[in-house]
């Protein structure tokens, strides 16, 4: 019965001060249509009909209203006249005075006095025009008013918008811009992702997990004397899940969960952002212990004073420096734990990173295949696939993949099966999404030559040659000359996986590039344009040898990579002209070297290369198989884990 007589109560009508605005408006013109509408005059006539009325001797009294208006009062024998009979005023509020028979309006005043002294000059009658100045108070009020009110409704209805009340906009919240943008999760909030959803990013989830036991059993780790942290920073990639992980964070903690980004706390007004984050940690505290998730912290916390250029008020440093001090300040708040997440950690500010803010910094990094195949596991749980989907040959078939790529290989899948009419989606679906989100959508109505065509064929069939001669390059699975996105073909490759890189691993890997201008040159004894991606890819790598890893023996031991990403050099370079020309050269030569490899190889198996282009001319696509056919197995034994495109 409670709950009844509550529903009954929360279906009555709210009050609403826009109620009263309406009863007065509408007091108002009651007053207004009343005042004219309290008699019904007999009839209406005109200035013609009126002085033929006078003329007549029909006339008894004229009263001339407002200069405009004329009300005509007949004698009363000329109201027992036939032609005056429908002239009878009807009351519909009683009243002691006499009413008009006839009423209208004339147009200039002197004209019609001149007309009217005439007749009555001509038939020598005593008629005399009274003059009346009639004043409507409640009309004339309302008139004067009426814009005044709309205004002011106008400028009422706005401040509501602008007051966050009904939609905000590109303006919202003026009155409320202070306050912190934060999104409140907590029991009343069902969140329904839980760390179950979270596959692989073991040593990541388990910090996360600790966070939350802080929260929910703090006497565990405080009983020793331990402190609980302050906060944790989630630094990786894109896409490898660091908000993700935030969001099982909130369904499993049970306690507030505050989340926002980075970019709610700039503004275009000073000082907005630090007053926001003062805001947002008193409402943490209030509701502590509590957790406040700021995704891509960088918007705020990029390093300060690297730019001259930002003037004295920069309001972004002064949001960081609220930002610290809330963090570790000297008022600290007590169980509020900070989460972040970024995939810029290079440019954070150092004073941010110290212990005692971000005690905790959790990398998360790209899956292993292991961790793949786990994460396949939980993207597959929706679709309807086939029973004898292999989760191991698909998490090969995606080296480098983070998890939202997987996510969308399985979307991908779907859409493709469902495209091809198919019930279930099989093996194939998942290695043509892996094509079309490496490689791109294929472009077989291209118009293309056949001599580029031909051309193509033995550029692909060049890098499959080498790739294949190769112990340490990454042997070929599949090879297409079917344009594919902005490439006119492409080659997928096998390689393994591997922490650390030896120099003759590289060497083999850029001489393998190098395959497909190289086999240009054996064959046509020219070269093209379409060797560009490679030449960017090996010129990369040159540098990187040279540069970072300190493989040259002629530049010796030195790297010149910062990984802080705090540059202290600013636009000088870190070593001198003649070590730059030393560097220019030894990338020059380790490219060249490679290339005359690569073509020694090609010239040694020109005939079998010539075949392997045959046959991709004819099929356009082929496989490992084709190879083997051609080249015989390969006698490196090495175990061939994964799937890069090239």
């Amino acid at each position: 019965m409670t709950n009844d007589k509550k529903n009954i109560k929360d279906k009555k009508p709210k009050f609403n001060p826009y109620w009263i605005y309406g009863i007065v408006i509408a007091i108002f013109l009651a007053i207004q249509l009343f005042s004219n509408v309290g008699y019904q005059d007999g009839s209406t006539t005109n200035p013609t009909q009126f002085l033929k009325f006078v003329a007549d001797g029909d006339v008894e009294k004229v009263e001339i209203v407002n200069k405009r208006i004329a009300k005509v009062y007949l004698t009363k024998e000329a109201e027992q006249k036939e032609i005056h009979k429908k002239s009878k005023p009807s009351t519909l509020i009683p009243t002691a005075s006499r009413l008009p028979n006839y009423k209208f309006e004339f147009g200039d005043l002197q004209i019609f006095q001149n007309q009217l002294n005439e007749v009555i000059k001509e038939k020598h009658l005593d008629l005399t025009p009274v003059y009346i100045t009639e004043d409507n108070f409640f009309g004339d009020l309302l008139i004067g008013i009426l814009p005044f009110i709309l205004l002011i409704g106008v400028w009422i209805f706005i401040m509501r918008r602008m007051s966050g009340g009904a939609g905000g906009g590109a303006g919202g919240q003026i009155f409320n811009i202070g306050k912190s943008k934060a999104k409140l999760f907590d029991q009343n909030t069902e969140v329904k992702t839980t760390f179950k959803d979270v596959a692989g990013l073991e040593g990541a989830k388990e910090e996360v997990q600790e966070i939350v036991d802080f929260l929910k059993f703090p006497e565990k780790y405080t009983t020793l004397g331990g402190k609980i942290p302050k906060g944790a920073l989630l630094v990786g990639p894109p896409g490898t899940g660091k908000t993700l992980l935030a969001r099982a964070v909130a369904g499993e903690a049970k306690v507030p969960f505050f989340s926002l980004s980075g970019s709610d706390f700039v503004e275009m007004f000073v000082g907005v952002g630090a007053s926001r984050v003062r805001d947002l940690f008193k409402q943490a505290k209030e509701k502590s212990p509590s957790i406040i998730f700021i995704d891509e912290i960088d918007a705020i916390g990029r390093a300060r004073g690297k730019n001259a250029m930002s003037g004295s008020n920069d309001e972004r440093e002064n949001t960081l420096n609220q930002l610290l001090t809330e963090m570790d300040g000297f008022g600290t708040n007590t169980n509020v734990i900070v989460l972040a997440a970024t995939n810029r950690a290079d440019i954070l500010d150092t004073a941010l990173m110290r212990a005692g803010r971000f005690d905790r910094q959790i990398f998360v990094d790209l899956p292993d295949i292991r961790e793949r195949k786990e994460i396949f596991e939980v993207h597959l749980r929706p679709l309807k696939k086939t029973k004898d989907l292999d989760l191991d040959f698909l998490s090969r078939q995606t080296p480098g993949f983070s998890g939202a790529d997987i996510a969308n290989v399985c979307n991908e899948a779907a859409l493709i099966a469902a495209r091809n009419g198919k019930k279930e989606v099989d093996k194939q679906d998942f290695l043509d999404a892996v094509d079309r989100i490496i490689g791109g959508l294929e472009k077989k109505n291209k118009i293309i030559t056949p001599s580029e065509k031909k051309a193509v064929a033995f550029h692909e069939a060049g890098h499959a040659t080498v790739s294949w001669m190769l112990e340490h390059a990454a042997p070929l699975v599949k090879v297409t000359i079917v344009p594919r996105g902005r490439s006119l073909g492409a080659a997928w490759y096998l390689p393994e996986e591997r922490l650390i890189v030896h120099p003759e691993q590289m060497l083999d890997e850029m001489c393998a590039a190098l395959g497909g201008r190289a086999a240009e040159k054996v064959i046509f004894n020219k070269i093209s344009t379409g060797a560009l991606s490679d030449l960017e890819k090996v010129t990369k790598q040159a540098r990187a040898m040279v540069t970072i890893y300190g493989l040259s023996d002629k530049v010796g031991n030195l790297t010149y990579y910062d990984s802080s990403g705090q540059n202290e050099y600013g636009f000088t370079k870190p070593y001198s002209e003649k070590t730059a020309e030393l560097i220019d050269k030894e990338i020059s030569d380790l490219i060249e070297t490679q290339y005359l490899r690569a073509i020694k190889l090609l010239e040694d198996n020109k005939d079998k290369l010539t075949e392997l282009a045959n046959v991709l001319l004819e099929k356009e696509v082929i496989f490992k198989d084709n190879l083997e056919k051609i080249f015989g197995k390969r006698d490196f034994n090495k175990e061939e884990n994964e799937t890069v495109v090239e």
